[in-house]
């Protein structure tokens, strides 16, 4: 509980732990390295994860056509104008960030987290079968400059599901991905999604439960978004599966960081979908909503994060 005597929140927020490391406020300023996915270009299939959007994952990325400095400068200029003094993360979110020549990896990690004095991290969403030895070990060179966050999206432990999204790599190369990130001396954040179709309360809960025996730093959770154009969409429309209420969502993630070792910062609860391409839920829409509702539940059910934990 300890973490959270200075916070408005029962859980370890992201804000919270930026501020408590860098002593000031920290956004992240999402680039686009124009990168593609193997799991698009044909090396693993050619149609994604079946949520995924044609344009894949890098929707909120800034513009692929542009430089890394244009791209960040466009998004400081708006931060800047109410946050004068911040920081920054340099996040590299668009797709598979880590899939690419070695050369190229060097050169666009090094352009980014030189572009501006005030960037204090480096943050790549990535796949965990595209982290070669080679990667590893140039992301550890990066790390003695300053820290590397490596993002992995593993969406759900259940191999079954994993096939349903077509995700595309079996749990052991997730297992081995986070054991070679922290021998590496990464950091490690995990992207799971709530409400995969045909999952239950109990196998959500058993995706955190797994995850808080790992060495992980890090989690964003969200809920299953249905976009148009999707593989998803398609199946949605044809054959309905159940998509989670708000009320659903909100008491599993409650019961969620009720699991979660308290040392792992939570970078996010609700996810940021196209507003003209979302089917559903439409609720999602409301992050403000969905915020104050899990904090709501968390103190009505008297919970912090990680008071069910083994690891408390």
């Amino acid at each position: 509980m300890e973490k959270y005597i200075n916070s408005q929140h029962r859980y370890y927020t992201l804000d919270y732990y930026l501020k408590e490391r860098f002593k000031d406020k920290v956004f992240k300023v999402a680039l686009n390295g124009n990168f593609t996915c193997p799991n698009r270009d044909g090396k693993i299939s050619k149609t994604g994860c079946i949520f995924c959007s044609a344009s894949g994952s890098g929707d909120f990325g800034g513009n692929k056509a542009d430089s890394l400095d244009t791209q960040f400068n466009i998004i400081k200029g708006i931060i800047h104008e109410k946050w004068p003094k911040a920081k920054y993360i340099a996040y590299f979110q668009a797709n598979t960030n880590t899939y690419g020549p070695i050369e190229k990896l060097r050169k666009i990690y090094y352009e980014a987290i030189n572009l501006n004095k005030d960037i204090v991290a480096l943050s790549i969403a990535t796949r965990p079968d595209c982290l070669s030895e080679e990667i590893l070990d140039l992301l550890e060179e990066i790390n003695q400059h300053l820290p590397v966050w490596v993002e992995l999206g593993l969406q759900t432990i259940h191999e079954k599901t994993a096939e349903f999204i077509n995700r595309g790599y079996k749990l052991s190369i997730f297992e081995k991905a986070v054991r070679d990130l922290r021998k590496h001396h990464l950091e490690v954040i995990v992207h799971i999604i709530n409400g995969l179709p045909y999952e239950t309360k109990e196998m959500m809960i058993d995706t955190v439960k797994y995850l808080d025996h790992f060495d992980i730093q890090g989690i964003k959770i969200h809920s299953l978004f249905v976009l148009k154009n999707t593989p998803l969409a398609i199946i949605y429309q044809n054959n309905p599966f159940h998509v989670l209420t708000l009320d659903e969502y909100v008491d599993i993630t409650s019961e969620q960081l009720a699991y979660l070792n308290k040392n792992i910062v939570v970078h996010r609860l609700n996810g940021d979908a196209p507003r003209d391409d979302l089917i559903a839920p439409l609720w999602s829409l409301k992050k403000l909503v969905v915020m104050n509702e899990i904090d709501k539940a968390m103190k009505n059910k008297d919970y912090y994060q990680g008071i069910k934990s083994e690891n408390n």
